[in-house]
């Protein structure tokens, strides 16, 4: 998360926001345009060399082009202020591209096995100098594309996953070079194929984890690396907090979590200053930065009130 300020209503409410990290429009402009621009490169060059290493790796970059897209279109889509109708405004767009992204790789994993397997019966002759230094591009463009998202890793996890989805594809380029060079050395025309189910599999389980986390999030279930647990004891043990009830917590993006709790306070109101300080606990130490809580005296409503 980035730099975020709180705010503390007179009412029995505490509201905690954060601003999101700084825009990477220009990052996503220009990995889109390198990656769309290789995708095509590659994919002619891997027909004309019989290559099926080749053909996959690019179907891989092409869903990660789509990818970087759909997040780019999202994180726009995220900065719209909220309407009467919209009232999160469309923070939740995030997630959906996230969704979109895993069923995308998986309409690629699907097209690349078929012909994988197809052709390992009966594997073509490939000319393995150019799976090589196709693929050797594609290191150079992937690694320059994954810096491009570097220093914004830590803070947004639209642009972490922009990261590392470009460090592994330079990963899978660098396995292409060696069953490139592999086949030029040894002449196995079976190296490709098997090189492209090993791409498939490890798109597969990539696709497997971004799949999961994006039902997950989809499902508003609490977010990885927040422990409901802990905030539920932080909130308990709050001087004065008698029982905490009716605790939420869920995303409302892939960058910001949201939370709301009824805090059971029998002495009466501690003030619009203990509801910031809260706030401001939730956000830098268990990154929730939309905080929302009621207090009551009534012990009763530690049940339903």
């Amino acid at each position: 998360m980035g730099a975020g300020h709180n705010h503390g209503k007179s009412d029995d409410h505490g509201h905690g926001h954060s601003h999101a990290p700084k825009d990477f429009g220009t990052a996503f402009l220009i990995g889109i345009i390198l990656n769309a621009g290789f995708v095509a490169a590659e994919a002619g060059f891997g027909f004309l060399s019989g290559s099926m290493a080749l053909v996959a790796d690019a179907g891989h970059n092409l869903s990660d082009v789509l990818s970087l897209a759909l997040a780019w279109a999202a994180a726009a889509a995220a900065k719209k202020p909220a309407t009467a109708r919209f009232t999160y405004g469309y923070k939740s767009s995030t997630i959906l591209a996230a969704l979109a992204n895993a069923g995308l790789l998986l309409i690629a994993i699907g097209a690349i096995l078929f012909e994988t397997v197809h052709r390992m019966a009966e594997p073509p002759a490939v000319q393995g100098a150019t799976m090589a230094w196709v693929a050797g591009v594609g290191i150079l463009i992937n690694t320059g594309t994954a810096l491009l998202f570097l220093r914004g890793r830590a803070h947004d996890l639209n642009i972490r996953g922009a990261f590392l989805h470009m460090a592994a594809d330079a990963l899978v380029s660098l396995g292409v070079v060696i069953a490139g060079l592999a086949i030029l050395w040894t002449g196995e025309r079976w190296i490709d194929p098997v090189t492209s189910l090993v791409i498939v599999a490890l798109v597969a389980w990539s696709t497997w984890g971004l799949l999961k986390d994006s039902v997950k999030l989809g499902l508003l279930g609490v977010p990885e690396g927040i422990d409901e647990n802990a905030v539920r004891g932080y909130l308990a043990g709050l001087p004065g907090v008698e029982a905490v009830h009716d605790l939420h917590i869920w995303p409302m993006s892939t960058t910001e979590t949201a939370l709301t709790a009824h805090l059971v306070i029998p002495t009466g109101h501690p003030g619009d200053e203990f509801l910031r300080e809260v706030a401001e606990e939730l956000e830098h130490h268990h990154r929730i930065g939309h905080v929302t809580m009621q207090v009551e005296m009534d012990r009763a409503c530690a049940t339903g009130c």
